[in-house]
């Protein structure tokens, strides 16, 4: 089994020194990863504001006290307004496309609305799932004209909580998203006019997996531990982990028609395992 990396929550207030060491880990291996890219981040967990973030903001006279109301802040700006926030990330993401990495869009603010799980229920929150066709084809718009003002063009979608529902399949076609970094599996699928790169199910079981296949191992950068980088780096020299251009290579086949029950029902069971008091 091939192992591609996927990277969540990557925004501007991110903690940029675990993101820069785990950058380095995947240099030394020359793997390409995914990154999910939150387009105008208002979640204040992916806020990490270190000296050197200070530093960019008042280059452009942004007070950083001011940037922590993102509500009151972002919700009066235009695009172009914003396109002038952190030049210092956004250089950064449009380098790292240039190296080849995959860039995703991460919903669009990162804050949970609802409490649907949607098609995949690993969690019980969601920034989509259970709002209107029309509610979310106007968010999924808006964040992919916002990455477009930074420069950076994307098909590809990364649902905050793994959370969404056939309203979102819908709105991300009708804005020109054509791939899903989610499901279950060993192999990139096509359901609902979507091509969908599956995630892990069990971490463990992929390692020692011999049969043909793909699948992604999710990593949050901002919440990583010492004891997590040793992983990764006995991950990278044991297993055979490649780079997401190798699977975008491949054609995605056709899902079967149990597989939207299967992974339903895969996802109800990780959720119980992983909440399970003892």
């Amino acid at each position: 089994m091939k192992i591609v990396i996927r990277m969540d929550d990557i925004a501007p207030g991110m903690d940029m020194g675990k993101f820069r060491r785990f950058k380095r880990l995947l240099d030394e291996h020359h793997i390409q990863p995914l990154i999910g890219v939150v387009p105008e981040n208002h979640d204040p967990k992916l806020e990490n504001l270190d000296d050197e973030r200070v530093g960019d903001r008042r280059q452009t006279n942004i007070a950083v006290e001011v940037d922590r109301r993102h509500s009151d802040r972002r919700d009066a700006m235009t695009v172009d307004d914003m396109s002038e926030e952190d030049p210092g990330f956004w250089r950064m993401i449009r380098g790292l496309q240039t190296e080849g990495w995959i860039i995703a869009m991460h919903g669009l603010h990162h804050v949970y609305t609802t409490k649907k799980g949607g098609l995949l229920p690993l969690n019980k929150q969601s920034e989509f799932a259970g709002l209107s066709y029309e509610e979310q084809s106007q968010m999924i718009r808006k964040g992919k004209k916002i990455l477009e003002s930074h420069g950076i063009a994307t098909d590809f979608f990364m649902a905050p909580s793994h959370s969404y529902d056939k309203n979102t399949i819908d709105a991300l076609l009708e804005n020109g998203f054509r791939r899903i970094t989610d499901g279950f599996g060993r192999a990139c699928y096509k359901r609902f006019d979507m091509a969908f790169y599956p995630i892990s199910f069990r971490r463990d079981s992929v390692k020692n997996d011999t049969r043909d296949g793909y699948t992604t191992f999710v990593v949050h950068t901002n919440t990583l531990t010492n004891e997590d980088f040793d992983y990764y780096s006995k991950l990278f020299d044991e297993c055979n982990v490649v780079s997401w251009n190798e699977w975008l290579m491949v054609d995605p086949v056709e899902a079967d028609t149990f597989l939207g029950i299967r992974e339903y029902l895969m996802a109800r069971l990780k959720y119980i395992l992983v909440h399970k008091r003892w």
